[in-house]
C-alpha cells in the first residue's frame, strides 16, 4: 500500500518549465545571444543546471552571470502563472485522507516552493518541503531522498516518488521506494507506473488502497 508521495515540483507539481524557457532566453538576450525556446526548454527539462552550464560554455558567457540574470527574470513572473497540473490536488488529497504525507523533494528553494503552494491554495495539504539548499546533493544521488525518509520517518515499501525526468525514477529506485513517472516522456528505466494525467495515478492509489 501507497501512503506518502515524495513530488518533484518543476514539470510534476507545476507547469514550470514555460517560465524557465522564458527567463533564460529574456536573460540571454540581455546578455547579447539568442537560442530556439524549443532547445531552452528541452535542456531545462533535464537538468536547469546542466542547462545553464551548457548555454554558458556555448556562447562562452559567465556562468554566475548568467544565473544572476536567469534568477532575476524568474522572479517576475507570478506564481499564479505556473498552475499546477489538473488532478494534483485530488492526489494530494486522497493522500491525506488516508493518513499519508505529501512531501515536495525538489532542487528548487524553499521558499519559492512555498510561493507556487500557498499561490494556487496547496500549501495545506503539504507537509514538508526536502531541497538542495540544506547541503544536500542533486539528483540522481539518493541523498535527498534518503533524508526525506528519515526525517519523516517514512517507510520505503509505503512511499511513491512522482517526477518527470529519468533522474527522478532512478533516484526513487536507487533506495527501494515506488516510482510513478508523469508525462509524455519515455525513458530507459522502467517505472512502476507512468501516467499522462493524474486522474489516472489517482485511480491506481484507489486500487492499490484497497
Amino acid at each position: 500500500m501507497i501512503h506518502n508521495i515524495f513530488w518533484d515540483v518543476d514539470g510534476t507539481l507545476f507547469d514550470t518549465y514555460p517560465a524557465i524557457t522564458y527567463s533564460i532566453s529574456k536573460a540571454l538576450n540581455e546578455m547579447g545571444v539568442s537560442i530556439a525556446l524549443n532547445v531552452i526548454d528541452r535542456l531545462a527539462r533535464g537538468s536547469f543546471n546542466h542547462c545553464l552550464e551548457s548555454l554558458a560554455q556555448r556562447f562562452k558567457l559567465d556562468p554566475g552571470h548568467l544565473r544572476h540574470q536567469v534568477i532575476d527574470s524568474y522572479q517576475t513572473v507570478s506564481p499564479a502563472n505556473q498552475p499546477p497540473f489538473p488532478g494534483v490536488e485530488h492526489v494530494c488529497t486522497f493522500i491525506h485522507h488516508q493518513g499519508g504525507l505529501n512531501i515536495a523533494v525538489t532542487h528548487r528553494g524553499p521558499e519559492s516552493t512555498q510561493q507556487l503552494l500557498t499561490a494556487h491554495r496547496l500549501d495545506a495539504l503539504f507537509d514538508g518541503i526536502i531541497n538542495n539548499n540544506q547541503g544536500l546533493t542533486h539528483k540522481p544521488n539518493p541523498e535527498i531522498v534518503l533524508n526525506a525518509l528519515r526525517e519523516y520517518s517514512l517507510n520505503p515499501t509505503e512511499t511513491l516518488l512522482v517526477g518527470d525526468r529519468e533522474l527522478d525514477i532512478q533516484t526513487g529506485q536507487s533506495v527501494g521506494i515506488h516510482t510513478c513517472l508523469f508525462g509524455q516522456a519515455e525513458l530507459s528505466t522502467s517505472a512502476d507506473f507512468h501516467v499522462r494525467h493524474f486522474s489516472q495515478l489517482l485511480k491506481l492509489l484507489q486500487e492499490e488502497n484497497l
